[in-house]
């Protein structure tokens, strides 16, 4: 299909959703393109960039954190400073908190469990990939609890950054938070790519991925 837009998808050892993200963005008419951690890249190349899922370097010392150092992210910095979309989701989300492209930090869940279930989100600011009010996307972390002070939730609330909420808290995240958001620069712990044909469970996914059209 002709300009369809151009998604840099991120890929780490120890990455998983990759292919889901990948297959997604085929299923929503956007033109998928792999980047590899370790390449470096021309931001302007892309349309956006989206950092999967998974457990990138196997989540040691904490997740996210060794990503966050590896050569392809110095140019998805300058991707976020040019003002270029970027969606992390789950691992991709702690990754961006600890590049801090995202404020705050993704904590072991409250129960020390991983979860894996479908949650019902409400959506609370505006943006390009939920329309909605209230959206359902199942989720899946052992690392999912989302942190931040009181200070920092208030800097949140009075730049309306928060942008998904958890009606009924799983994991013990700060004021129910499950994704947050900047200009550009967007997190989210669910995966909407697990939710776009209603055999899945659930298709609130589709219009997510199709807001990269937007």
């Amino acid at each position: 299909m002709k300009n369809q837009p151009k998604i840099g998808v991120l890929r780490f050892l120890g990455t998983n959703c990759d292919q889901d993200i990948w297959e997604a963005c085929l299923a929503t008419n956007l033109q998928p393109e792999w980047v590899w951690y370790q390449d470096h890249f021309e931001p302007s190349n892309f349309d956006a960039f989206i950092v999967p899922g998974g457990f990138s370097y196997g989540d040691y010392l904490r997740s996210g954190a060794l990503a966050a150092k590896a050569p392809s992210m110095k140019d998805l910095r300058m991707a976020a400073d040019k003002g270029i979309p970027i969606v992390g989701i789950c691992n991709g989300f702690q990754i961006l908190c600890e590049m801090n492209l995202l404020p705050g930090v993704l904590m072991k869940n409250r129960d020390g469990k991983f979860i894996d279930e479908w949650v019902d989100l409400e959506v609370c600011s505006e943006s390009p990939y939920s329309s909605a009010k209230k959206v359902r996307y199942p989720i899946a972390h052992g690392d999912g609890r989302y942190f931040v002070t009181n200070e920092e939730l208030k800097n949140l609330q009075d730049q309306d950054q928060v942008w998904l909420r958890y009606f009924d808290n799983p994991n013990g995240s700060t004021f129910d938070i499950a994704g947050v958001k900047t200009k550009n620069v967007f997190g989210l712990m669910p995966h909407p790519e697990r939710a776009l044909f209603d055999w899945m469970g659930g298709s609130d996914g589709q219009s997510f991925f199709e807001g990269f059209l937007k």
